[in-house]
């Protein structure tokens, strides 16, 4: 069996130097041996899946022999339909997947010199690409479970005796959502996000096997766990850990995202919340992997994701709408 190309020592030539020195032809090469690595870059086309096709002089589109169709080397993937060099597209993902708490589509933007709007709806094509990763993915074993919640900031009152407690509901501004994880020992690192962390109960029984043991905290909402798996609590009143149940992994993740909120983006919308929290789920997996092979793994989750419903068109049906 032919070694495929993201474990080739060629794969792992690339630096952030080496991306922003390349020329036009040298980064539509390398998007071709990453989209097609069964084919050592040599085009498929996206209709029929003909091998055999030939290129015009003039510009980067294939043409299919077998059914006529005309295609680029992004044609179908996330990136379909886009506006900036193919390069511009190799430069992001290594400065994206260089952040270790994220990359603000503000500093993005600045990076390779384009509009904010622009960088926006990249990165979170970006997230996208990599979230989707995880959508049919489940956990097994000793497995994690614990909620935060995000968002809805509350500003304190100037003098002292106005303040409120605004960890309670009457406090909130409604905006707030909570980022469940249900994360294995050792393993893989899955978020959700919910109103309330009760809510989340019908998506745990989905994607925690049975037969797996999970360590809550003593949030009365998690009670009902006790019936579908073997249940280990631990009361973080008194400590965090007490040689029986743990939750450390949970909150690592939690760690991760609060640090991406408050140092990274400073606000993170609601609507968006779960992109974000994919994200650093991804990231938190990952975080002992070599930004290079990082950069690999984004590329070949972008160029092999389909064409996203939400992010293509954004800022035009939003016009539309508003």
């Amino acid at each position: 069996m032919s070694q495929h190309f993201l474990l080739s020592a060629k794969a792992r030539s690339l630096s952030l130097a080496k991306v922003a020195r390349m020329s036009d032809e040298e980064a539509h090469e390398a998007f071709q041996l990453v989209r097609w690595a069964e084919t050592k870059g040599e085009p498929v086309c996206v209709r029929c899946g003909s091998l055999d096709s030939y290129s015009y002089k003039t510009r980067k589109v294939f043409r299919c022999k077998a059914c006529s169709h005309q295609f680029t080397v992004t044609s179908g993937t996330i990136f379909a339909s886009r506006k900036l060099p193919v390069r511009d597209y190799l430069l992001a993902i290594a400065i994206f997947v260089n952040g270790a708490k994220g990359h603000s589509a503000l500093q993005l933007s600045r990076d390779l010199d384009c509009q904010y709007k622009t960088a926006f709806v990249l990165a979170h094509k970006l997230r996208e690409a990599v979230g989707a990763q995880a959508n049919d993915r489940t956990v097994a074993g000793e497995v994690e479970i614990d909620g935060a919640y995000f968002g809805g900031h509350v500003r304190p009152s100037n003098h002292v005796e106005n303040r409120v407690d605004r960890r309670k509901a009457q406090h909130q501004t409604g905006k707030r959502q909570v980022v469940v994880t249900m994360r294995e020992r050792n393993g893989s690192t899955l978020a959700a996000t919910f109103k309330s962390e009760g809510a989340a109960i019908s998506t745990i029984t989905k994607r925690v096997e049975a037969g797996s043991v999970v360590h809550a905290d003593e949030a009365a909402h998690w009670d009902s766990l006790h019936s579908l798996y073997l249940t280990k609590r631990i009361n973080h009143s008194q400590s965090y850990s007490d040689g029986e149940a743990c939750t450390n992994q949970a909150e690592s993740f939690f760690s991760r995202l609060r640090r991406a909120e408050i140092g990274i983006h400073h606000h993170i919308a609601g609507p968006y919340l779960n992109a974000y929290a994919n994200e650093m789920a991804w990231r938190e997996d990952n975080r002992r992997v070599s930004n290079g092979l990082l950069y690999l793994a984004m590329t070949n989750a972008a160029l092999t994701h389909p064409v996203s419903e939400q992010w293509k068109g954004y800022w035009q049906r939003s016009k539309a709408n508003g």
